[in-house]
């Protein structure tokens, strides 16, 4: 089964463009943060919400493949889709593209962990199943 993902775009700024006129690659990162937070959002668990029941998210391991760069004034949408999940984790996949074009790919890994500072906790009933409403490769 191909794999759903939740698109979501971001608006880019000129203090983002390097000197060679693209995204310098640091940004792509803060971009998969974002996603991650407007994905939420989408399966119906906004990171407000995740924040309110007391649960929070630590990344715990990060990667980024690049294909093309972006451009100054293109627009970009992060597709995100839900790789894995875990007792206490889980891994996003994210896809950078410029119209049909994907210029970067990467995934992340989180540990869902309390507010209160006591540790990691099991991912909650409603996280859980916001991230399988757009599992890959069901």
């Amino acid at each position: 089964m191909a794999a759903v993902t939740v698109p979501v775009p971001i608006a880019t700024s000129y203090f983002q463009y390097d000197q060679q006129g693209v995204v310098f690659n640091m940004w792509y990162f803060g971009w998969f943060d974002d996603a991650m937070t407007q994905f939420l959002t989408e399966v119906g668990y906004p990171y407000t919400t995740l924040n309110a029941d007391g649960f929070d998210v630590q990344l715990v391991h990060t990667e980024a493949d690049w294909r093309d760069a972006v451009r100054y004034g293109e627009q970009v949408v992060v597709d995100v889709a839900t790789e894995r999940i875990g007792s206490t984790s889980f891994t996003l996949s994210f896809g950078v593209r410029v119209g049909d074009q994907v210029r970067s790919t990467g995934r992340t890994v989180y540990v869902v962990v309390s507010t209160d500072g006591s540790g990691k906790r099991p991912v909650p009933s409603k996280l859980r199943a916001g991230l399988e409403s757009v599992l890959a490769d069901r």
